[in-house]
């Protein structure tokens, strides 16, 4: 059993988590269970599970104990020699062992167990254990009990292959006059059913005991100092980790720890505010607080991009406007419906975005990494960002300019420039007959693989069960995206609680110098999330989490998020009050400052 609680903790250790892998269809989740690193944790955890059957067997004694037993064949005489039976009794305990050890890694994955939820509240370890103690009695209880009831299925089922290889292998009879137990009758045992339930109850308390301990302990808050004592100390100071790349633990624990100085410990929060010796810079409070911003910072671009896509999803199911091109000159003048005009101003309406966050959007568009202009993008795509391909079929004849941008001529002559500047471009008669024979077979080929990708995606999509598998969970989607909400909760609180601790113990003045900058963030933020829940299939309300021994909070961090953002603001207003009206911030943004400091937000 040692070897056991060793080998469990082991993997406690290296499977563990501070961020939840959250997958957002069930084909991911199938590859989260078969990745290697699943399937060996699946095969070790089934095989300390009938490690610890069979410890339970022993200890049990009686018929659980032995695999091999004496028997005397029906058929032989009284004085016939006893020959050795396969025991089912002691196979059935240890293959419980196994399916329960295996599912207790399956609800170790699909639950998320090995997230580490950080507590709000403070306690002292052993306090945390007594206070889980009756929950984890109560939950393996329980849980034994539905392990039980889906082997004695699965036993039904397929107990013979294991009991025939085993009697076969060791050169084991079976004893006929035994009920065997892949039967009913056999199954409807109340001793077995008992005991195995039992040794299920045994295994899932020790390894859940294992599991609470080191989740008690991996989240026990840690001091990192703000200055050092001593030279060799400077990489475990608290700005010093903030501002590197360690272990994301450490990171959390330094958030949680700069969380809990800004608001409990005035002692602290003067060494974040104090100058250096000598040259007199602010280097804690400028390391903290330029984290605390790019971190910030990080989760406005990635709600922004969200956002994006969920706009493109919307635009890309709506009936986009018709280009209609006339066939009978080849420089006809290609006309763009006005409809579509009148849909793209109608998407997102451009009086409910503030500048910063516009200004915000301009870097993702023109992102090495977005697919405009690209030869894999979509020629509509192209069309509306202004980007023309130049085997496309629109090259050189297109003339409004709300449809592309012209391309490059290869002939320019005097008369190319006519009429205030119109350009109508003439091309030689041989030479553009030549230009689009050699562009024909590319831009066939080309269209023909796109129209194939796109009947194989409706082929696809009319499939009940490709999209009972491919098909994205909008909750679990939105889940994942503040999966690490909880570090820029910590990050909101310990900022805003600093600034509102500055405005009486900031000797030096080194906050307010930053002041606009906070303020601009918090602030952008604050008009992401709100659009964010505005969105289509975003629960606007929490749900309910019931009180279980598997941690469920990271289902509501964005409900933490947008409480705690709106807390902060309310925070660093309630203590500056008017004297924010001399920050320099947009208009916007002074504009709901105000509706802050009037209590109406």
């Amino acid at each position: 059993m040692s070897v056991v609680i060793i080998v469990i903790s082991i993997f406690n250790v290296e499977f563990y988590a501070v961020v939840p892998s959250i997958p957002c269809s069930r084909l991911a989740l199938i590859g989260k269970i078969i990745h290697p690193q699943q399937v060996i944790h699946s095969v070790v955890h089934a095989v300390m599970g009938m490690l610890v059957a069979w410890c339970a067997a022993v200890m049990t004694k009686g018929k659980f104990q032995f695999l091999a037993v004496p028997c005397t064949p029906s058929e032989s005489l009284d004085d016939a020699v006893p020959q050795m039976c396969l025991n089912e009794y002691h196979l059935f305990f240890l293959l419980s062992g196994a399916f329960m050890g295996y599912s207790y890694s399956l609800s170790y994955l699909i639950n998320n167990m090995n997230y580490l939820p950080f507590p709000i509240i403070q306690q002292y370890k052993y306090l945390r254990f007594r206070r889980s103690l009756p929950l984890l009695i109560k939950h393996s209880c329980v849980e034994s009990l539905y392990f039980v009831r889906n082997f004695g299925f699965t036993y039904y089922f397929f107990g013979y292959i294991p009991k025939v290889w085993i009697s076969t292998t060791m050169d084991l009879h079976i004893d006929s006059k035994l009920h065997p137990l892949d039967t009913l009758t056999g199954l409807l045992d109340l001793s077995l059913f008992y005991h195995a339930w039992l040794c299920g109850v045994f295994l899932l308390i020790t390894w859940y005991i294992a599991w609470l301990l080191f989740k008690i302990y991996a989240t026990e808050t840690h001091h990192f100092p703000i200055q050092p004592t001593f030279a060799e100390e400077t990489d475990q100071c608290l700005p010093k980790i903030l501002n590197s790349n360690p272990p994301l633990i450490i990171k959390f624990l330094a958030l949680q720890d700069l969380m809990l100085l800004s608001q409990y410990s005035p002692v602290r929060r003067q060494e974040v505010f104090s100058l250096s010796q000598p040259g007199g810079h602010p280097h804690n409070w400028t390391a903290i607080s330029r984290e605390c911003l790019s971190l910030l910072s990080d989760l406005t671009q990635r709600l922004i991009t969200q956002q994006e896509a969920a706009a493109a999803n919307g635009r890309a199911k709506q009936p986009a406007g018709e280009l209609k091109v006339a066939p009978q000159t080849p420089g006809a003048v290609v006309t763009e419906d006005v409809s579509f005009q009148s849909q793209r101003s109608n998407i997102v309406p451009r009086a409910s975005m503030s500048s910063l966050v516009k200004s915000s959007l301009t870097p993702l568009k023109k992102s090495p990494g977005s697919d405009v202009g690209s030869p894999f993008s979509s020629p509509a795509l192209n069309c509306k960002m202004g980007i023309l391909d130049v085997n496309s079929p629109w090259h050189g004849s297109v003339q409004s300019p709300h449809v592309m941008r012209r391309g490059p001529k290869l002939w320019t002559s005097g008369s190319d420039l006519q009429m205030n500047g119109s350009h109508h471009e003439s091309f030689p008669v041989l030479s553009a007959a030549r230009v689009g024979s050699e562009a024909v077979q590319p831009r066939f080929i080309y269209t023909w693989l796109q129209n194939k990708q796109e009947q194989i995606k409706n082929f696809l999509s009319k499939r009940v069960l490709i999209m009972y598998f491919f098909s994205k969970h909008p909750e679990a989607s939105i889940q994942a995206v503040f999966s690490d909400a909880q570090m820029h909760i910590w990050a909101l609180e310990g900022l805003s609680h600093l600034v509102a601790a500055s405005f009486t113990e900031d000797q030096f003045g080194v906050v307010q110098t930053t002041l606009p900058a906070i303020l601009n963030t918090l602030l952008t933020l604050q008009e992401v999330v709100d659009r964010h829940f505005k969105l289509p299939h975003v629960s606007s309300k929490p749900p309910r989490i019931s009180g279980s021994l598997v941690d469920t909070s990271y289902k509501t961090l964005r409900f933490a998020l947008r409480a705690s953002l709106k807390t902060a603001l309310y925070r660093i207003t309630t203590v500056f009050g008017e004297h924010l009206n001399a920050v320099q911030v947009s208009t916007e943004h002074k504009k709901r400052l105000q509706q802050f400091l009037e209590y109406k937000e």
